[in-house]
């Protein structure tokens, strides 16, 4: 039915004031009984936006009941929170016998219960507007009879179990499966449809199709969307080329990881009469992706591309993402370019932004670079030949531009991002600190300065687009961190401001101590989460007034909505202009979409990590003790990246007490403490797959 009869609908319940039976709603609003049946095709339509709620016969408006349209988040301790839709709201505290049903991830309707007190109130879910997920990845726990499988959803928080049928298949306990839930046969018991087989859990493709199913990664992608970018062509054309600046004769370079294959980016850096010309070029995607075009309604459903160590999940097919928009080297490509212009201390004196026509001159990675420009590798060196003055220019431009920065108090983490490896031959798995040099550095100034420029100027020129905010850290926790941290070694060179400049401050005291990775822990976690919106607030990690995406429109959709915004300021033809209401709720949406994603790339590393450790058991590994509760401490283990835990149930020397305040355990009797940021010597004592937990229990040899 179409949105004029949900409208009527509407109507007629605000005008009635009550809640009406399906009889009531169609003498009222004078339907025939041929029409019934659109009726209950819009009614159903209502209820699966949530905007009424049905209660026994009659139809209730959600906007008068005391409910609150939310999404349930289950915590690992089984609890949960419905998250509401209006933003505005509090977050409500379910107990997990008021769950009546749903699952994590659900969209619900909850009844906020009378009487309730403290930070978060309490309520019960009464309604299930719609299941977060329709197939789910399960393991087969074991074979319960002649085609029947006992199975358990794959998901820690999904505290249920199936009963798969399949006479065809002969499933071996451990065997991941997918599976399609149908009828509930008793509590935390479901029947369910045996969808397809996944293969062996320990796995890591396996793995990563599990991860993918469990946060929703969208896959294949429709086949009109890929109908679409069939029709483009394979290189611009000369009407492509038309009004563009052409810098194909501009020694423009892309310098990316080796596994790259979307290439967004190219760089070249010109030496000025007293300073330095950098151009960044970026992939002109809005040429190609229309708004409001299969390809762009696509993109933004997608939000971002996924990536996992076996494999990438792009925002765009392939024909663009690795192909027209790619700058790849020797080929014509279109772009936006912001061109800059810098003193030799670094200040942005002038910028410009134009289309243009580039040819990527090399395709490099940055291990190539670093043994250039800083390993003096006379092999790589020629085989850069005449892009190295090019680079060298660029090397220099970086470090006045990252003093520059840091000066301004923008903060730089010093943590080491993992990195999983596979052997080809064996399947073998091995997760390492990924290699990091100044080739990241460089690129990652000239892109952050790309992105302030840019937003900037579209703010200078009043457009509507959408801003990287990152609100100020939680006073809260600032305050409980410097408390926290003046307990230990460092307590006396504390800095006293709680700005972003003295937290980079603090990670430079802390640098090359031993509670160095602590202190990058723990400021990091005192952060706020960065975000989308047409309001700008400011980064303050990047202690930055105004700041955008602007150099990733492959694979983030937020900074295509930033070129289309450049184009219109540009006086470049875009059809559609965005609105405040409508950008916000973009905005909202990329947020969501991104922290899906992160997430996603959090529990395949867990799950990465426990296969790579599960015939480790018993092995001895040095650690640090990075975060406690009262029931044990997880520690970060030196050795490989992984993180496990000490319960309390294993340390049989005494009995400890946790103090909050201090962030220790302390021992009744013996005054043995275990504190923050402390190296221990621990054994691996177990693995489990199914909660994604490492066991782990102090080596006391």
């Amino acid at each position: 039915m179409n949105k004029l009869n949900q409208k009527k609908v509407l109507r007629h319940f605000k005008a009635m004031n009550k809640p009406l039976s399906l009889r009531e709603i169609r003498v009222g609003l004078n339907l025939e009984k041929k029409e019934i049946r659109r009726l209950k095709d819009v009614l159903r339509n209502m209820q699966k936006e949530g905007r009424i709620f049905k209660a026994g016969k009659t139809y209730c408006l959600v906007d008068e009941l005391p409910v609150v349209k939310a999404v349930l988040e289950v915590q690992r301790s089984g609890v949960g929170f419905a998250v509401p839709f209006d933003q505005r709201r509090r977050d409500i505290f379910i107990h997990p016998k008021n769950f009546n049903e749903a699952w994590h991830g659900d969209t619900v309707l909850v009844s906020v219960l009378p009487g309730t007190r403290g930070k978060s109130p309490e309520g019960r879910v009464v309604r299930i507007v719609e299941r977060a997920v329709k197939h789910l990845p399960a393991k087969i726990i074991k074979n319960v009879g002649r085609g029947l499988f006992l199975a358990r959803p794959a998901d820690s928080k999904l505290d249920f179990s199936f009963i798969l049928e399949d006479a065809q298949k002969e499933l071996d306990p451990g065997t991941m499966v997918l599976a399609e839930p149908e009828e509930q046969m008793e509590s935390r018991l479901w029947a369910g449809k045996l969808v397809r087989v996944l293969g062996a859990e320990d796995d890591l493709a396996v793995q990563e199709e599990v991860v993918k199913q469990n946060h929703q990664v969208p896959e294949e992608f429709p086949s009109g969307v890929l109908k679409e970018a069939a029709s483009l062509p394979e290189k611009p054309g000369r009407l492509d080329l038309q009004s563009r600046t052409d810098l194909s004769g501009l020694p423009f370079v892309t310098i990316d990881g080796s596994k790259a294959k979307d290439f967004d980016d190219a760089i070249c850096v010109e030496t000025g009469r007293e300073g330095y010309i950098l151009h960044v070029a970026i992939a002109d995607v809005s040429h190609y992706v229309p708004q409001g075009s299969r390809l762009d309604t696509e993109a933004l459903a997608r939000g971002n591309s996924y990536y996992f160590p076996l494999s990438v999940e792009p925002m765009f097919p392939e024909k663009l993402s690795n192909g027209l928009c790619s700058l790849n080297p020797d080929t014509p490509r279109l772009v936006m370019v912001c061109r800059m212009h810098f003193s030799g201390k670094g200040v942005r004196e002038k910028a410009e932004f134009f289309p243009a026509v580039i040819r990527s001159h090399m395709r490099l990675t940055y291990s190539q670079v670093n043994r250039a420009l800083y390993l003096q590798d006379t092999q790589t060196r020629d085989q850069l030949g005449a892009v190295l003055p090019m680079l060298e220019t660029a090397d220099r431009l970086a470090r006045v531009l990252l003093a520059g920065r840091r000066k301004r108090g923008s903060i730089d983490f010093d943590l080491p991002e993992p990195e999983i490896m596979q052997n080809i031959r064996d399947g073998s798995l091995e997760i390492r600190a990924k290699a990091r040099n100044f080739a990241h550095q460089i690129i990652e100034e000239f892109m952050l300065t790309a992105n302030e420029a840019v937003a900037a100027f579209l703010e200078e020129k009043e457009a509507l687009f959408l801003y990287r905010i990152h609100p100020p850290a939680d006073r809260d926790k600032l305050d409980a961190l410097f408390k926290l941290l003046s307990t230990t070694d460092l307590g006396p060179r504390l800095p006293r401001e709680r700005d972003p400049k003295s937290l980079q401050v603090l990670l430079d005291t802390a640098r090359e101590s031993d509670l160095e990775f602590l202190v990058n822990r723990l400021v990091l976690r005192s952060m706020m989460q960065a975000k989308y919106s047409p309001v700008n607030e400011g980064h303050f990690g990047l202690a930055s007034d105004c700041y955008c995406h602007f150099t990733s429109p492959i694979r983030r959709y937020a900074d295509l909505v930033v070129h289309r915004a450049l184009k219109q300021v540009l006086g470049i033809n875009v059809a559609v202009r965005p609105r405040m209401k409508s950008l916000k709720k973009i905005g909202e949406s990329l947020s969501s979409l991104e922290r899906r994603a992160m997430d996603a790339e959090r529990e395949i590393l867990k799950r990465a990590t426990i296969i790579f450790l599960k015939d480790k058991t018993g092995q001895s590994y040095s650690g640090i003790i990075a975060s406690i509760t009262d029931f044990g401490f997880w520690v970060e283990l030196t050795d490989i990246m992984a993180e496990g835990m000490v319960r309390l149930s294993t340390l049989s020397d005494d009995y400890y007490v946790f103090r909050q305040e201090k962030q220790d355990l302390l021992g009744r009797r013996t005054g043995r403490r275990f504190h923050l940021g402390q190296r221990v010597q621990v054994v691996l004592q177990n693995v489990n797959l199914d909660r994604l937990e490492v066991d782990l229990v102090l080596d006391e040899s």
